[in-house]
């Protein structure tokens, strides 16, 4: 199993648990969904047993995000002109930390990227690594056409795979 980590803050952001895909070379996209849990449950991203099914409901049942819940991210929020600050800087930070081959598509990806970004701003939830580091990846929660699947983004150059 592959571990994905921040490397600015050292933050676990998601698993190869979770449905990966990789789009234009420049972000991860992972598919999550919202997923009832009780006090003391910890999530995998595996599915539920059968003998789980027929279970009432308990009273500190809650619905929440499964990798949200899985990996503590914590929720924040931008404004546009805020985001783009942040943006800029947490760039120039990834940037410095590329080899210099992968610089010029990384900037170019980015960019392009940024801009799909911008376009859809008012579609996007932010959430951070469970250290809440300002300088560290702010992964971005958005819906699928059918505005019922939910997934995040996070810039794959932003991130650290870790094998387990």
């Amino acid at each position: 199993m592959l571990l994905y980590k921040d490397i600015i803050s050292d933050d676990e952001m998601f698993s190869d648990a979770f449905p990966v895909k990789l789009v234009d070379d420049i972000v991860y996209e992972v598919d999550c969904a919202m997923i009832t849990v009780k006090e003391g449950d910890v999530d995998i991203g595996a599915n539920p047993s059968a003998e789980e099914a027929g279970e009432t409901l308990d009273d500190t049942a809650q619905t929440v995000n499964n990798v949200v819940h899985s990996f503590r991210l914590q929720s924040t929020t931008f404004d546009k002109k805020s985001y783009l600050a942040y943006l800029k800087g947490y760039m120039k930070a990834i940037k410095a930390q590329l080899p210099a081959d992968q610089v010029e598509a990384f900037e170019k990806g980015a960019a392009a990227y940024a801009k799909v970004i911008v376009a859809k701003f008012k579609d996007y939830e932010f959430y951070t690594g469970e250290n809440m580091n300002p300088e560290g990846m702010v992964a971005l929660l958005n819906y699928r056409e059918d505005q019922v699947t939910p997934y995040f983004t996070f810039w794959k150059h932003g991130l650290k795979e870790v094998k387990l």
